[in-house]
């Protein structure tokens, strides 16, 4: 269920923001956010590039968001080889034992959720999710998110660790006409 909390001035793009609530009301923190715009087809990104770096034998971020086209590197902070990989259907690859950064990054060219580990430290998790929409984020601690947002009925989608491999939930999202405003959002998994 998603509710507009305030009216009508301008048809151009504004700032909102997205709240979204867990099943019992509570914010829910880290859930990816990411809206497909009416109107507006499914690219790829130019150009893009991000990060998943590995440091103190853990992924960091463990939770990345990137649109489809994204180059994302791989460098290796730590003293000790890495052997980074995803079996995902969504990006299946190998970075083979290693140290530093890989000459090249690995291109993440369609949606979904790529599950990562490591061969070498089985603790070490992490997950890139790629998106369709240059319109994306991740809540902070009180479950909201910030996006610029044209006025219109779009669609949602929604992530968070908690469903694995699974697509992101979808669901419609009307986007009023306000210079800016609050969207509030439930998320049941």
């Amino acid at each position: 269920m998603i509710a507009p909390l305030l009216g009508a001035t301008s048809a151009l793009a504004a700032d909102w923001t997205i709240q979204v609530r867990d099943a019992a009301g509570a914010p829910a923190p880290n859930v990816v956010v990411a809206v497909e715009l009416k109107g507006q087809p499914a690219k790829p990104a130019v150009g893009a590039t991000a990060t998943m770096a590995q440091r103190d034998r853990q992924f960091q971020p463990q939770l990345l968001v990137v649109q489809t086209g994204t180059s994302v590197n791989f460098p290796n902070f730590d003293t000790v080889r890495h052997h980074v990989y995803s079996f995902s259907q969504t990006k299946k690859f190998e970075l083979k034992l290693y140290a530093g950064t890989p000459a090249e990054p690995v291109v993440f060219d369609k949606p979904g959720v790529a599950q990562l580990g490591c061969n070498i430290h089985d603790r070490m998790t992490a997950s890139i999710v790629v998106v369709d929409t240059p319109a994306f984020g991740i809540t902070d601690a009180k479950g909201e998110v910030k996006l610029n947002l044209p006025a219109g009925d779009h669609r949602l989608r929604l992530w968070a660790s908690r469903l694995g491999n699974a697509a992101p939930t979808s669901q419609p999202l009307a986007v009023g006409s306000a210079a800016t405003g609050v969207l509030k959002v439930d998320f049941k998994d």
